[in-house]
Parts: C-alpha cells; structure tokens; sequence
C-alpha cells in the first residue's frame, strides 16, 4: 500500500473517552483505516482502550483480528501486537493494512493464522492487553467452509466456544492487566438474545472482574426503508448500541 494514499496518519482533535457512553459520528478514516470489512469496529475504539490500558512497546493481543482495525492502531501508537484469525482473506487483509511506514510507528505486528480457542503458540501471562472484537454469533458470517470460524455459529453453540476463547485470554493475560471485548446482541422471533451479557457473565466466568461496562453507540445503523416499515409494523426497536466490556485479570 502505498504512503502517498494516506493523507492523515491520526484522528482530528482527538480526545480520550471519559463516560460510559461512548459516540462517534465520524467512523475513522486515518491511515489505513476503512469500512470496508463487513463488522469491523471504528479505530476509535482500540485507540481509546490501548492509550488507557497499556503503554508504548508494550504487547497486545487481537485474536479476532478480522479486518486489521486494531493492528493499524498498535503500530500506530507504538505496541506491539498479535494478531490471530482462522481466515486466510482476513488475514490476506490485515498483512495488506499494516503494509506502511511512518515516522514514530513503530509497533511490530506479528500475524498468526489460529483460532481464539486455542492460543498454544502463545505462554502464559505474557500478553499486557487483550483489545478484540469477536463475530456476534452468526449475524455476519465471516466464511462458508472454516469449521473454525465462529461467525458460522448459532447463538448458543456460539456462546459455548467463546467460554473456550476467555479461557485462553485469562490464561495467556498478565495479571493486572485488561482484556477489552465488543459485543453486541441479536433479535430472534420478535424477542431480543442479549448475547453481550452472556459473552460478559462467561469471562467472569472464566476468571475476569468487570472493570468497565460501555455502552458504544452505533452510527450509520440500516434504518433504510426495509427495516423503518418492519420496525413499525412489528413494533420492535432497532438496535443501536453495542457493549465493551473492559476486564481485569
């Protein structure tokens, strides 16, 4: 990719979040950075928990690294990072990302084709922040044919595996240390799964106190005509908000 592409290396008038919502008009569209990869989250977002929860050269961990959001952060801002999925395109994407130089963008990326699951390459409490977002389920699925991928999921066969992938975070987590995870909910038959708060319950679960509870707004919802008539018709509200949920070991 190359530099002359990029007109901006951060955000304009950055500002750390202060409150438990958090709201941003503007998706993030410095650097490498777009909204091109179905679910990925705004930069805002790792930006925000790296710059609160961990410091320069140290090591993150991104297991379900998608589209690369959170490896162009962590260069960015001097971490390190890991950066593991079981998807070949993902990860074909991520290499392609964090494809860049930059004077003071310095974090070395490495990435890793594994599954959350199973973080064997990685020992103990070695990492000093967890920063993912995972697939919700099976809203948006990721592959057709990765037996490992997570988004091929149904909601409570989903839930089962993610008590697998917060084992592993606890494990490979130092102690002290933050793990933060967006996690967003689904309706099924006119009725709302809170999967968000069942992803909560199974890292504490597994280990992990709740530190934060953050309700992130979402922007540039499908409020399209299709989804306006129905909402009306089967009286039912859009949703428009997501958790993040910041843990400690």
């Amino acid at each position: 990719m190359a530099d002359k592409k990029i007109r901006k290396w951060g955000p304009d008038d950055f500002e750390l979040e202060m409150t438990t919502v958090w709201s941003f008009q503007k998706r993030g569209d410095w650097a490498t950075h777009d909204a091109k990869w179905r679910g990925n989250w705004s930069p805002y977002i790792p930006r925000n928990i790296m710059l609160r929860y961990s410091k320069e050269n140290d090591l993150v961990l991104d297991q379900f690294a998608g589209g690369g959001t959170t490896l162009v952060e962590a260069k960015l801002l001097n971490r390190n990072i890991i950066g593991v999925d079981v998807n070949d395109d993902a990860l074909a994407r991520c290499r392609d990302k964090i494809n860049f130089e930059h004077e003071g963008a310095d974090g070395k990326v490495y990435i890793h084709k594994g599954d959350a699951r199973n973080l064997d390459f990685i020992p103990d409490e070695s990492v000093d922040l967890i920063c993912t977002h995972p697939p919700y389920a099976n809203i948006i699925a990721y592959s057709e044919d990765i037996d490992e991928d997570l988004s091929r999921l149904k909601v409570p066969e989903f839930l089962d595996e993610m008590k697998r992938a917060a084992s592993e975070s606890y494990r490979v987590l130092k102690k002290d240390s933050f793990c933060a995870v967006l996690m967003g909910d689904t309706r099924q038959k006119g009725h709302m799964i809170p999967m968000s708060f069942d992803v909560m319950r199974i890292f504490e679960e597994a280990g992990f106190k709740l530190k934060e509870l953050i309700i992130k707004e979402q922007h540039n919802c499908k409020a399209t005509g299709y989804w306006k008539t129905n909402s009306v018709k089967y009286n039912f509200l859009l949703i428009a908000h997501e958790y993040l949920f910041v843990f400690k070991k």
